[in-house]
C-alpha cells in the first residue's frame, strides 16, 4: 500500500494531496496513489451509472440510504477516490468531507478505456483492503459485470462473474435484488 509520507521540509504528503485535490476548479478530481486524476466522462458512462441508480433506487430508499458518487477517503494512503456509484448510509452523508469504503454498503465503478486497469485491479484492492462489502465493477469494454464480495486485506474472497450484459448480477442484503444488466 502506499502509505502517507512527509517529505523534508515537514510537510505530510496525504494530507498535502487531499487538500489539493479537494480543490480542482471546474471538475472532480482523485488521486490515485499518489497521483491527482482529473475526472471526465462521456455520456455513455453516464447512461450506465443512470442504468445503475435506477435500478437501485427502491432499495436505497428502503435501506435509508444515499445513492452518489461522493468522495471516499482511504486514511493513511496517498489515494482519495471518487466512485462511479456509491450507495451509503444517509445519516453518515450528512456530515461534511468524505466517507471511508467501510461505511459503505456498495461501491460500483463503469470502466472506460481511460480507467480499466485503475478499475479492474487497483481500485478492487482498495476497495476490500479498506472494507467495502460489495464491489460491482461493471466493464464495458468486456461486456460484463463482477460482484465482488467479503474484502479483506488480500481482496475479496468471494466473486461473482464476470457476467455477460444481459445476464442478472444478484445483489445479496441488504439489498436483495437482481441487476438487469442489458442497459448497461
Amino acid at each position: 500500500m502506499t502509505t502517507a509520507r512527509e517529505y523534508d521540509d515537514g510537510v505530510d504528503a496525504e494530507q498535502a494531496l487531499k487538500y489539493a485535490v479537494q480543490r480542482v476548479r471546474g471538475g472532480r478530481a482523485e488521486v490515485l496513489e499518489g497521483v491527482i486524476d482529473c475526472l471526465s466522462y462521456g455520456w455513455d458512462h453516464e447512461h450506465a451509472r443512470s442504468v445503475l441508480r435506477a435500478q437501485l433506487s427502491e432499495a436505497v430508499d428502503q435501506l435509508k440510504c444515499i445513492a452518489g458518487s461522493g468522495d471516499l477517503d482511504l486514511p493513511g494512503s496517498l489515494n482519495w477516490y471518487v466512485p462511479d456509484l456509491a450507495v451509503a448510509p444517509e445519516h453518515l452523508t450528512r456530515a461534511a468531507g468524505a466517507l471511508v469504503p467501510g461505511q459503505t454498503l456498495l461501491v460500483a465503478e463503469v470502466v472506460s478505456e481511460s480507467t480499466a486497469q485503475t478499475d479492474r485491479t487497483l481500485k478492487r484492492k482498495r476497495y476490500a483492503e479498506y472494507g467495502a462489502p460489495l464491489y460491482l465493477l461493471v466493464d464495458r469494454l468486456e461486456g460484463s459485470a463482477t460482484l465482488f464480495a467479503e474484502p479483506g486485506r488480500l481482496g475479496y474472497t468471494k466473486v461473482d462473474g464476470p457476467h455477460p450484459f444481459g445476464t442478472p448480477v444478484r445483489l445479496p442484503a441488504p439489498f436483495g435484488i437482481d441487476l438487469d444488466t442489458a442497459g448497461l
